[in-house]
């Protein structure tokens, strides 16, 4: 069965380029040319990846990829953002909005294919980590792989696929120093160049929903021009912090819009 993305662009021109390099390379492809139609075919086909546009008609990028996130239907699916868009304050936008990954136009389209299959690989990895001689629980934390969790301090945490595959590349190396250039070989697939903008954004992500607080982080540092580095608890600190952790936790739940607008998951 073909890979399936989703392709939402407004440029038609770009829109049949893309698509029809994409088909040529095995995938099956389905094209929405806004905003509106892009949501629904997501909610009905659930594809593989999908690839964003920002500038869209009707409701823009940034806004769809919040609501794909929102909804438990997509809220796993990895989204590659393509944009004219390549500023770093576009990007973290990108980021912050949910995106996995970001691509500048104009761009070149075996770039676009080597990180669609890096995304692909990503989500079709991580399921199978159990099955590998990996690390996948160590002192307070327990990843869980079928459905791309932590378990913080015996309580489930949410993760996209990119946040999984950064802790879990971490963990596999906690207390160490991990380098950008390995974090991005191994999360993304790929090796851009010096895109340290990208690893910082899905940091402090993790921090948010990992750190007491994140302004402050005690378990997830950043060692100053070498990398970052996991740091868990030793077993008997683990249920002195819990109550800094259980109590960080219900503020941010709290702090949550009931609508659930205005907050990405």
């Amino acid at each position: 069965m073909k890979p399936s993305i989703l392709l939402i662009e407004d440029d038609g021109d770009m829109l049949d380029l893309v698509a029809g390099h994409l088909e040529h390379g095995g995938f099956d492809v389905q094209r929405a040319a806004d905003g509106i139609k892009g949501q629904a075919l997501a909610v009905q086909y659930c594809p593989d990846v999908i690839l964003l546009d920002l500038m869209l008609p009707k409701v823009d990028g940034l806004t769809l990829c919040q609501r794909l996130r929102r909804d438990e239907r997509t809220a796993k699916i990895p989204i590659l953002m393509l944009t004219a868009l390549g500023s770093t304050k576009d990007k973290v936008s990108g980021f912050n909005s949910g995106a996995d990954d970001y691509l500048t136009k104009p761009f070149d389209l075996e770039e676009l294919m080597v990180r669609v299959k890096a995304l692909l690989r990503r989500s079709e990895r991580a399921p199978l980590s159990a099955k590998h001689n990996e690390i996948l629980s160590f002192s307070s934390l327990t990843l869980v792989p079928e459905r791309f969790e932590a378990i913080w301090f015996d309580a489930p945490v949410r993760l996209t696929h990119t946040e999984f595959e950064l802790l879990h590349c971490l963990l596999q190396r906690h207390g160490q120093t991990v380098a950008p250039s390995l974090i991005l070989k191994e999360v993304w697939g790929y090796e851009p160049d010096d895109d340290i903008e990208t690893i910082r954004v899905h940091i402090r992500h993790l921090r948010t929903k990992l750190e007491p607080d994140p302004r402050k982080p005690r378990f997830i540092k950043t060692v100053y021009g070498a990398g970052y580095c996991l740091e868990l608890p030793p077993i008997d600190q683990i249920e002195p912090l819990a109550a800094a952790i259980r109590s960080a936790r219900e503020a941010r739940l709290a702090a949550v819009p009931k609508t659930g607008e205005g907050a990405v998951a």
